[in-house]
């Protein structure tokens, strides 16, 4: 985390949720709260009747930013918009109704195979996709910030029912190349085959 390197964390949260300026209903997951920079996008582009729930595992972290980081964006948790749980972004989205979330961002760790905590990793998981996916809204979105390019991750996606584009990302607006990767999934509709179709 650094106050100097913030692209990348902004982009997370500007490509699934900028199609959400004028719903007025919208609701967001941010897994990871980190310095605030997701949250601070998603609050700019929002409209104030929408909320935004932020899922941070290490309580040091929502700490910090509420009595020592007030001035990076600490104040962003006081925004009456903004619900913090202190817990793991995997048992919020397992336990959240059925199409509750239009976005889900998560920046929980350095990707999908770098993990420090270990259990981050049933969100890669079949069962941890077939929950994000039914926590989503219809045309709801989800974004996994990635330290780095990872191969296979998004034909794994596409196995599991969701089509996936992939954005390169610089960690700070004068990086000489792009260093992260951010890769934004949405379930992958199909039209019915009229052979299908019985009369």
């Amino acid at each position: 985390m650094s106050t100097t390197a913030t692209s990348s964390e902004l982009l997370l949260a500007e490509l699934p949720c900028r199609r959400l300026s004028r719903q007025g209903d919208a609701c967001v997951l941010i897994g990871g709260l980190g310095l605030g920079y997701s949250l601070q996008r998603v609050l700019e582009i929002i409209p104030s009747r929408a909320s935004v729930q932020v899922a941070e595992l290490l309580p040091e972290v929502v700490k910090w930013n509420r009595e020592f980081l007030m001035e990076v964006n600490g104040k962003l948790l006081k925004d009456s918009r903004v619900k913090v749980i202190t817990g793991d972004v995997f048992d919020v989205i397992k336990r959240a109704p059925a199409a509750t979330f239009d976005a889900i961002l998560l920046d929980v760790d350095n990707g999908p195979t770098s993990f420090v905590q270990k259990k981050n990793s049933r969100l890669y998981t079949r069962k941890g996709f077939e929950c994000i996916q039914r926590s989503l809204k219809p045309g709801g979105k989800v974004a996994f910030w990635s330290a780095e390019k990872e191969p296979g991750f998004v034909l794994r996606l596409e196995r599991a029912g969701f089509k996936t584009e992939e954005y390169p990302a610089k960690a700070h607006d004068r990086a000489k190349r792009h260093a992260h990767m951010i890769y934004v999934a949405q379930l992958a509709y199909h039209e019915p085959d009229p052979r299908s179709q019985r009369d």
